[in-house]
């Protein structure tokens, strides 16, 4: 490093440089990255190569400051800058650190999960954080498995699981994790919570927006439907909604989970009444014969985590 100490000075006093100018060129020329790239490379590089590459290397010296102050002022936050040969030409090359990229994969796992109407502490469910306690691992294990079965082979039809529990038992944070499980392993889901959607499709019809909210769900490539059964529903919302979303999944073999505080029994008592009082019987057992294909009854029981 001794010679190109000399050296740099040489070029200092060749040019007869002074004032502010040679303090900014000797302060970088000190800077020990700036230092021991131009040793590393000195066969490639001339004097005048050196001295044409300045303004790279002042910009070098200066972001390299502001990346180890954290200073979001840099030309590209979150980007390290390091020095590279370009020919004869010193140049500025900016890569991502360990941090940005962790930040852009989260980012992109938070993307692949469609959360419709879901509480916000879903969108950060893991399987990690699932408490496996003895009434909620059999959902664990089944949930596990689909996981598995899904990323082996991802194109054939996979029944999904029917989450059944009282309240705060963990089924909606038990699809949420699942959700994001799936994302980790670049899959993508949409989950929703029913009795919101249904309100929101009634809005719609008026927006003449039914079709295009309807299709969103009937193509999601994982759905999970959360908390079917809530509400009483209209017999256009059962039938128009939920059982054309249903049979078009049916249809595609797509995945299509539930939850519900109903098992299948007595949703399918539940959806015989409409809201008018009707009961209809037969277009009540159309609909679960689809979430019966669909998916597999799997029951979760436990304290109410909610008023934990």
């Amino acid at each position: 490093m001794e010679d190109v100490g000399k050296e740099l000075n040489r070029i200092i006093k060749s040019r007869g440089i002074d004032g502010r100018y040679r303090q900014m060129m000797e302060e970088i020329l000190a800077d020990e990255d700036v230092r021991q790239f131009i040793e590393e490379h000195k066969e490639k590089l001339t004097q005048a190569d050196i001295e044409k590459s300045f303004a790279k290397l002042y910009e070098f010296v200066q972001e390299k400051k502001k990346y180890l102050a954290s200073d979001p002022t840099m030309i590209a936050p979150g980007y390290e800058p390091q020095l590279s040969l370009n020919f004869h030409f010193i140049d500025v090359t900016y890569v991502p650190t360990d941090e940005l990229l962790r930040l852009k994969r989260e980012e992109e796992i938070r993307n692949r999960v469609n959360s419709l109407d879901m509480p916000k502490d879903i969108r950060g469910a893991s399987i990690r954080t699932f408490d496996n306690t003895s009434g909620r691992l059999e959902a664990l294990a089944a949930s596990l498995d689909f996981i598995d079965h899904y990323e082996e082979a991802p194109k054939q039809f996979h029944k999904a699981l029917y989450l059944v529990g009282g309240f705060g038992v963990g089924k909606t944070y038990l699809l949420g994790a699942v959700a994001h499980e799936l994302a980790v392993k670049g899959f993508e889901t949409t989950l929703l919570h029913f009795p919101t959607f249904a309100g929101e499709m009634k809005q719609a019809i008026s927006k003449d927006q039914v079709g295009p909210k309807l299709n969103e769900v009937k193509h999601a490539p994982i759905l999970m439907i959360d908390d079917i059964g809530a509400d009483s529903m209209s017999a256009w919302i059962r039938d128009e909604v939920l059982g054309v979303i249903l049979q078009h999944r049916m249809q595609e073999q797509l995945p299509t989970f539930f939850s519900s505080n109903f098992n299948m029994e007595q949703l399918e008592q539940h959806l015989s009444v409409t809201q008018r009082g009707d009961e209809e019987p037969l277009k009540a057992q159309r609909i679960m014969e689809r979430i019966r294909y669909l998916s597999k009854e799997i029951f979760m029981v436990g304290e109410n985590r909610r008023n934990g």
